[in-house]
């Protein structure tokens, strides 16, 4: 995977800069997928060895990268060993912590725009950043908040019964069902039986990663429900479809850009030992909108 056109590859800069982090200098790290163990090793190695490495963020390799290098990590959160897998590298006190972020930054997406009530969940998708939502959303504070149903959808079984493991551990009593489909109309049939004020989730990364769209154009969101695409760049079917539905069915429409920046400054907050409080989380997104592509909203 490249890293060359990530918007961060040109905010960092500007963030860091804003942050008073003094003269960091910024850089990709560009391996293929599924690399062999020992690329993984190197590239940790360094991080944990280096004088001058402070840590990394870790995109599309957080599970391979943490079964290749599980015995190099002095500290491991409980997310990272719920999942096994890591998103942020950081080092305090001379030891290397590995910790899977994404459902922090998960959780504080949401609690933009999501309101503190139950609701039934639609997750199209049963990858990483599906698992990182719903453990979120199982823990969520207060328990009156935590959904009343959750329902994933997921191409392939064996990806589902990954994780209805990870499910497992929690001993939650949210009702939920796993439907492994890949065909939209399905997804249509289950948009349908929603009731008001859901919450539906693109976690499938088609629109960006692939084209089109979980759903037809006939698919008919729950009125007043939320509709959230966690993709921010690319052809976006599924937020058009909802933006399309937006007035004539109340619905709230969310695209996936505060996802991407509440993901990098929860890492940016824990590689460098710094919080990030409302008012600098404001000035930063100012910052970064000039990065932010053009598109339906």
């Amino acid at each position: 995977m490249t890293t060359g056109q990530s918007a961060a590859t040109r905010l960092f800069p500007r963030w860091a800069a804003e942050l008073g982090l003094g003269s960091v200098n910024f850089a990709g790290c560009d391996l293929p997928l599924q690399a062999e163990p020992q690329r993984y090793r190197e590239v940790v190695q360094r991080i944990k060895s280096g004088a001058h490495e402070r840590g990394a963020l870790i995109t599309t390799h957080k599970i391979d990268l943490f079964e290749a290098c599980r015995d190099l990590f002095e500290e491991v959160d409980d997310y990272a060993q719920l999942c096994g897998e890591t998103s942020c590298l950081s080092k305090h006190g001379g030891r290397l912590r590995a910790r899977a972020t994404d459902p922090i930054t998960a959780g504080k997406s949401l609690e933009e725009f999501l309101p503190k009530e139950p609701c039934e969940v639609l997750c199209l998708g049963g990858g990483g950043s599906a698992i990182a939502i719903t453990l979120y959303l199982m823990g969520r504070e207060p328990r009156s908040a935590r959904p009343s149903r959750i329902t994933v959808v997921n191409r392939t079984q064996a990806r589902l019964d990954a994780m209805r493991a990870i499910h497992a551990q929690l001993n939650s009593e949210t009702p939920i069902e796993y439907v492994a489909n890949s065909d939209p109309r399905v997804n249509d049939d289950l948009l349908k039986a929603l009731p008001p004020g859901s919450l539906v989730i693109n976690a499938t990364g088609m629109g960006k990663d692939t084209p089109g769209s979980p759903i037809t154009d006939a698919g008919v969101f729950p009125s007043g429900s939320y509709a959230w695409e966690l993709n921010y760049r690319g052809e976006l079917g599924f937020l058009r479809q909802a933006l399309a539905q937006r007035k004539k069915r109340r619905l709230h429409v969310h695209d996936g850009w505060r996802y991407f920046l509440h993901g990098w400054f929860t890492v940016i907050e824990e590689v460098f030992d710094l919080r990030i409080d409302e008012e600098k989380f404001s000035r930063l997104a100012a910052i970064s909108d000039a990065e932010r592509p053009p598109g339906p909203r």
